[in-house]
């Protein structure tokens, strides 16, 4: 089953994609597996795939793959790139800077109204994995989506997955997206810092994040959607997220490289199912867990329950996914979304 989708990319957006590319070089080049060999597609084997921030809980599967040799395994040369969110990510995608994206899947659907077919080839993950938290200062005065108005609202960027989420949480609550105000904060330390300084009321962020501000207290759990029953509740179904997206043309004229960094990506996924929380931490970069091991091992404990165990889509996600956007953005509400292009199965499938 194929499913695709279209977007059209500002200027400005292109210079962002070039610039943080060369940002993240120097990053880039101590993440790139060693795979040598043909693809058997005369493509070569040297894959760039940008992340949406490589060292977060929800997009753990791409560090974890080249971690375990999967990469290499398949004998492909992957290179990880990372941008703190997930539209950055997708910008580099549409500007041809990279060949993939592990981000939202989303993307695709809001790429489909502006002309870009784009289309997730794995998805990793059947829930959104992302935690609306308040400070701890604001717990009293918002205690559920619906005392939204008028609060300031942290994001990782506008545009992003998170800015989509709480728009559409304003929006099932009865307040408009014009009632309060969405910031720009990123994740981890500037996320954090933002919720002590009082700049934002709360926001949506992801492990481990989340995990930091419970140890700190700076806040307080007010959704989460960690887990399939967590998505369920707040969203009205499965919300894939995390997934690898590629453009579609790309994914045509390269189907045997497409093949073997899903083969590798659905070991990962397997593997994570039957490996603890520890055993996962312990094959991660030692950075990641800023010297907090345990605290880092819960988090990834806290997040396992979003993902698949096959890279499967989740049915009833896309439909979820569509019904969320259509709340809240105009694009989607007057345009008919092809779903059957906005995914494959073809891939995964074929994993099996």
């Amino acid at each position: 089953m194929r499913k695709s989708a279209r977007y059209s990319t500002l200027a400005a957006a292109g210079l962002l994609a070039l610039s943080s590319l060369t940002a993240c070089a120097n990053d880039a080049a101590s993440t790139a597996s060693t795979g040598s060999g043909s693809n058997g597609d005369g493509k070569g084997t040297k894959v760039k795939i940008m992340v949406g921030g490589l060292d977060k809980v929800i997009y753990m599967p791409a560090m974890l793959t080249q971690r375990l040799g999967y990469f290499d395994a398949e004998g492909l040369d992957v290179e990880l790139l990372t941008e703190p969110a997930g539209v950055q990510a997708e910008t580099a995608l549409v500007a041809g800077q990279v060949q993939g994206t592990v981000g939202f899947y989303d993307h695709t659907l809001d790429l489909q109204t502006k002309g870009k077919a784009v289309e997730s080839v794995v998805q990793f993950s059947r829930a959104p994995g992302e935690v609306e938290v308040v400070s701890t200062k604001a717990a009293g005065d918002i205690k559920s989506p619906k005392d939204f108005k008028g609060k300031k609202l942290g994001i990782t960027s506008l545009g992003s997955s998170t800015d989509f989420l709480t728009k559409y949480l304003a929006v099932k609550n009865g307040v408009k997206v014009s009632d309060f105000s969405p910031v720009a904060v990123g994740a981890g330390a500037t996320f954090i810092s933002a919720l002590q300084q009082g700049s934002i009321d709360g926001g949506m962020t992801t492990d481990p994040t989340v995990a930091t501000i419970l140890d700190k207290k700076a806040g307080k759990v007010l959704l989460d959607m960690r887990t399939p029953e967590g998505s369920q509740k707040a969203l009205g179904g499965p919300y894939p997220s995390s997934s690898l997206y590629m453009q579609t043309d790309w994914v045509n004229g390269h189907k045997d490289t497409v093949q073997k960094l899903v083969n590798a990506f659905v070991k990962t996924l397997k593997w994570m199912s039957t490996h603890s929380a520890a055993e996962i931490a312990a094959k991660m970069p030692a950075d990641y867990a800023q010297g907090d091991k345990a605290l880092y091992t819960e988090s990834i404990k806290s997040t396992l329950p979003m993902f698949t165990d096959d890279g499967v889509m989740p049915e009833n996600g896309p439909e979820t996914v569509e019904k969320v956007l259509k709340a809240f953005n105009t694009n989607i509400q007057n345009a008919d979304v092809d779903l059957g292009k906005t995914y494959t199965t073809e891939f995964v499938e074929a994993a099996k």
